[in-house]
């Protein structure tokens, strides 16, 4: 692993820590974890006891549980993203499997070019 992602995996987990404690208040259950891909996550329980994992996406800045446009946050705003977080628990995470955000930078670097 270069430098690099290491600095970057650092990061997440720290981002991730201060959002684990910010949702303490809340009383959403947490664990921080690390993915079988090594990536680092929050494990947070809904009202029916279903986990998601809350990832870290460093580009756009969200944190996010799935892959619909109300399953992030922003990252820069923890307060208002523990809020989000919590909420979304105590309505319970949707139905399936959860979905695997995915970006596509180039097709986003083609619509600004024209």
């Amino acid at each position: 692993m270069t430098i690099a992602r290491e600095r970057q995996r650092a990061y997440q987990q720290d981002l991730l820590t201060a959002l684990e404690i910010e949702l303490r208040p809340h009383e959403t259950t947490t664990v921080l974890i690390v993915d079988s891909g090594g990536q680092p996550c929050l494990e947070v329980v809904d009202r029916h006891f279903r986990t998601r994992r809350v990832y870290v996406q460093m580009a756009f800045h969200w944190f996010y549980w799935g892959d619909q446009h109300d399953e992030r946050t922003s990252s820069l705003h923890l307060l208002k993203a523990a809020e989000r977080i919590a909420a979304a628990a105590r309505e319970g995470w949707r139905e399936g499997e959860q979905g695997a955000l995915s970006v596509n930078v180039g097709k986003i670097a083609d619509a600004y070019r024209g």
